[in-house]
């Protein structure tokens, strides 16, 4: 009998610790999620097999971040400074980045043989910014069968033309690699020049710009789109994500063309009836996705000022990219529009936006502005050699999570890589914990005399 007691003490400790880490917020939780796949990272790069030559802490702490926030900087070209174990242990972080903490965790669980209490439930449907009371273990179980249909189909379609050029194997572990780094926004090539010499190429173009733009629209608006079918019966969430996505994309599109068409660096180094395939990718891909297909360095200055404006909002809510979120963009512009019009609420497709929702979207944008403008004054001081325009440029890639780089990051100081480094786990961790912490309406106790402020 006393033999089996360690062991009952041993689960019930167990238990009790799971039992308290569920009662963690949600930010907490992802916070030190992110912290603690950070640390396993690091020490995995940091191994001898997972590099030719050998990374440095430094370097294997500063691949782990950028790999798990789904930032495509790094001080290690993962083409040729990583080994496959290395290119693996990459993957398989901006998974866990890109399809959310909570997913994995709840996978795990449910490989194990584990259930999941209400508690749990609770935790893992405010992470992935739920309301419903609905059963979130269907909800986890859909976003993974999502995913891994997606990146098989889009490694499937790429295959038909890198197999024939690269062979069976490197072709095949190309085409799934991309496609998972594209479907993840992480914007990871492992191709010794990058998608560069295919950025142009109508099949390849389709199939990565397709496959981040859907997995930056937010699992909650695929599922919602899965459930309807039809674009009236969509909730205002998924209506205002979807018309975002598509106006933002068209008009940087056009922009991109009009601004780029005659630069002898990116546009005009192609034929006139591949530029606007290249245009496209070079429109949509600073939303989060950062593959790298132009040397933004060579840009014109309102081709940069776009992409950083577009790094800025990112994807969508629940959604494998980063940035403020497009559908709070949406209602920042409907509060605007209803202000100026003399309306007292925003409305939009028929629907009146909550005032919570509109107190939520503001200060996501204002905090995150503070934020992003704090690192930037910071890396400004500390890079005073550098260009102003490169290092404005670096600060808002790390905070979105877009990995694009008008290459500075290896020659950066190392106080600066290590704001890098904050930016893009604030970046990723800090909105979504933001918008965790507003999610839920807290009763007003004690209501004041209205008064008011002079504005302008």
């Amino acid at each position: 009998m006393r033999s089996w007691l360690p062991r009952l003490r041993g689960r019930v400790t167990l238990r009790a610790r799971m039992r308290r880490a569920w009662r963690l917020s949600p930010p907490a939780l992802l916070a030190g999620g992110f912290a603690v796949f950070i640390l396993i990272g690091t020490l995995l790069f940091w191994l001898p097999f997972a590099s030719h030559e050998g990374l440095s802490l430094w370097q294997a702490l500063f691949t782990a971040t950028a790999s798990i926030t789904v930032t495509g900087l790094s001080l290690a070209d993962p083409a040729r400074d990583l080994t496959l174990f290395g290119q693996i242990v990459v993957m398989v972080l901006f998974h866990v980045g890109g399809l959310g903490l909570m997913t994995f965790a709840v996978l795990t669980v449910l490989a194990l043989g584990g259930r999941l209490g209400l508690g749990g439930q609770r935790v893992v449907r405010e992470a992935m910014n739920q309301t419903s009371p609905g059963d979130v273990i269907l909800l986890v179980r859909q976003v993974a069968l999502l995913a891994l249909t997606l990146e098989l189909t889009g490694a499937a379609v790429l295959a038909t033309a890198w197999v024939p050029e690269m062979g069976w194997a490197r072709g095949l572990w190309m085409s799934f690699f991309h496609a998972a780094s594209a479907f993840n926004n992480a914007g990871v090539s492992i191709l010794p020049e990058g998608l560069a010499p295919w950025a142009a190429t109508p099949l390849i173009t389709v199939v990565i710009t397709g496959l981040f733009i859907i997995g930056g629209l937010g699992f909650t608006v695929i599922n919602d789109l899965w459930r309807e079918r039809r674009f009236g019966r969509l909730s205002l969430h998924s209506k205002l994500t979807l018309a975002g996505t598509l106006v933002l994309a068209v008009s940087a599109w056009l922009m991109v063309m009009g601004f780029e068409w005659s630069n002898g660096n990116t546009l005009a180094a192609l034929a006139p009836e591949q530029r606007p395939w290249l245009a496209w990718f070079m429109a949509v891909v600073p939303r989060s996705a950062g593959f790298a297909v132009v040397d933004i360095s060579v840009a014109y200055a309102p081709t940069v000022l776009l992409t950083m404006f577009l790094i800025f909002i990112g994807g969508g809510s629940n959604s494998t990219a980063s940035g403020i979120k497009v559908s709070t963009f949406m209602v920042v512009i409907l509060a605007t529009r209803a202000f100026l019009t003399g309306r007292q609420r925003p409305t939009a497709f028929k629907r009146m936006v909550s005032l919570n929702s509109v107190f939520r979207a503001y200060t996501v944008v204002v905090l995150s502005l503070l934020m992003v403008m704090l690192g930037c004054f910071l890396l400004v001081i500390l890079e005073p050699e550098m260009r102003p325009m490169d290092v404005l440029f670096e600060g808002f890639s790390a905070f979105g999570n877009a990995g694009m780089t008008r290459g500075i990051t290896a020659d950066m100081s190392m106080a600066s890589q290590a704001i890098v480094m904050v930016l893009m786990f604030v970046g990723r961790v800090g909105p979504l914990a933001l918008a965790f912490s507003l999610a839920r309406p807290r009763p007003v106790r004690l209501r004041y005399a209205e008064d008011e402020v002079q504005i302008g």
